[in-house]
């Protein structure tokens, strides 16, 4: 462990090499070889200029627009960017965010405040609405409805009975981020304004690509401010738009809409606050960072960056359907490619991938869906996708001749009884104590065994356990 604080300063060029050597251990985030977390555009030149344009603003705050104007302006104008794309009218306004949890945060407080004779608001979300919305509700004290969904898609007639007088919202996704298929947007919306309740489109995860997918002929739904009954939706900057973390835009159709997101406070001694997001000092280096990667790829630019990513699902996709012992789950009609596992254990078909250098992210069972394996595709993965079938076919046959993960025996155990003295002894016994997180399956086995509330308590426990920092005589010095 590093000393964060030395009696002494330390010089530069010693502190930039530490955290060189820290980043070593981390998955690549370049290269086309990782399906989460990260978005690639494989485009040279663009991380060099992110990082200027960073640096020009990092130090300006956006508390305060009347005092940096020149973060008003790129906000304004990532603002509009968004609204151009995702087809908002003359009406639209928006705010720049930190991230899509946070534009969905602000979506719900924005329909809750909006009715403050409702003692009691809720949330009707289908079940394969970001986890993010289950936050949101619990933030704001919203309940939260979650409705099964059919074939995989928000399931308008169940969406429909599930609103109440108490409902404040309805949203659904375009697209999904666990199976990368869209909600039938133009129905719920109308289902809502026909209620007369605000109706929110999640498009945190593709709606910057979405737009462009369906400039180059696939078959997508409408699904954004062009649908009447949408009220607002969220893109993130950092996802489709390649911009560095974290940028996320949500959008209202108009500033009536808007108003209630704003948090506002002058009964103190001190300056009125007046937020239109949850934070309150803001650095601008994300945002002029966003700013100049969108000027600098250009429309034209990301057409062709959604090029490479269509044709990088079609390869992969066509890899599966090739191999035996996995298959599609979902139609690969957006960015994703969700697979299932016949015959193989899933978990450990992942190991097997990582092990060969393609880095996914496994899904657990959930209902009656079984577990699968998400890859987020990029527009970096069109270089390395001929490689992929290969490795898969060699993945599948070493995790068939592997076998299944024997559970080990556990006690019977419930969320109250996990403690940081039972997280310890587990993650020592299941070899995760060291730090070495290369070998999974046997805990996403237990993890994909669990019911949701025990799986929570056992992840919360163990990000816990790792959330630590070192004892003063354990840490290092220099």
């Amino acid at each position: 462990m590093i000393n964060a604080l030395p009696e002494k300063g330390v010089p530069g060029e010693q502190i930039l090499a530490e955290l060189r050597e820290l980043r070593g251990g981390d998955l690549p985030t370049h290269g086309g070889r990782l399906f989460a977390y990260v978005y690639d555009p494989a485009l040279d030149g663009l991380d060099d200029l992110a990082r200027a344009a960073h640096a020009t603003s990092a130090h300006v705050n956006g508390l305060d627009p009347t005092a940096f104007p020149s973060l008003l302006a790129m906000e304004n104008a990532l603002v509009a960017a968004a609204a151009t794309v995702l087809h908002g009218g003359p009406a639209t306004v928006g705010s720049v965010t930190s991230g899509g949890t946070e534009s969905l945060i602000l979506a719900v407080k924005a329909a809750r405040d909006a009715h403050p004779e409702i003692a009691g608001p809720r949330l009707v979300v289908p079940a394969t609405a970001h986890a993010a919305f289950a936050k949101a509700a619990h933030y704001l004290r919203v309940e939260l409805d979650t409705v099964p969904v059919k074939d995989l898609r928000a399931d308008p007639v169940a969406m429909a009975a599930a609103i109440t007088p108490e409902t404040v919202l309805v949203a659904a996704s375009a697209p999904s981020y666990a199976h990368g298929v869209v909600d039938p947007i133009p129905e719920l919306a109308a289902i809502a304004a026909e209620r007369g309740v605000r109706f929110h489109v999640d498009a945190c995860f593709g709606g910057w690509i979405l737009p462009y997918l369906r400039r180059l002929s696939a078959d997508l739904p409408d699904f954004d401010l062009s649908v009447p009954g949408v009220t607002s939706i969220s893109v993130d900057l950092h996802k489709y738009a390649y911009a560095p973390k974290g940028v996320s835009i949500l959008l209202h159709r108009d500033e009536a809409l808007r108003r209630p997101q704003y948090f506002a406070y002058a009964d103190w001694p001190g300056y009125t606050m007046i937020n239109p997001v949850i934070s309150s000092t803001r650095s601008g280096g994300p945002v002029a960072a966003a700013f100049a990667t969108l000027r600098s790829i250009g429309d034209t630019g990301y057409l062709e960056l959604a090029t490479r990513t269509r044709e990088a699902v079609a390869m992969l996709a066509a890899a599966v359907e090739a191999t035996d012992g996995v298959r599609l789950y979902a139609p690969p009609e957006t960015s994703v490619v969700c697979l299932a596992a016949d015959g193989v254990d899933l978990f450990v078909l992942a190991d097997e991938l990582a092990a060969r250098g393609w880095h996914t992210q496994p899904q657990m069972a959930y209902a009656d869906l079984p577990p699968t394996i998400h890859l987020t595709v990029t527009a970096a993965v069109r270089a390395t996708a001929a490689d992929f079938a290969p490795d898969l076919t060699a993945a599948v046959e070493a995790a068939r001749a592997r076998g299944p993960i024997e559970l080990p025996e556990l006690p019977p155990l419930t969320p109250e009884m996990i403690t940081p003295e039972l997280i310890a002894s587990l993650a020592e016994g299941l070899g995760l104590a060291g730090g070495d997180f290369t070998q999974m399956a046997s805990v996403n086995a237990i993890l994909n065994a669990a019911p949701p509330a025990l799986r929570e308590a056992l992840l919360t426990g163990f990000l816990s356990l790792l959330q630590r920092p070192a004892r003063p005589n354990d840490a290092m010095t220099r």
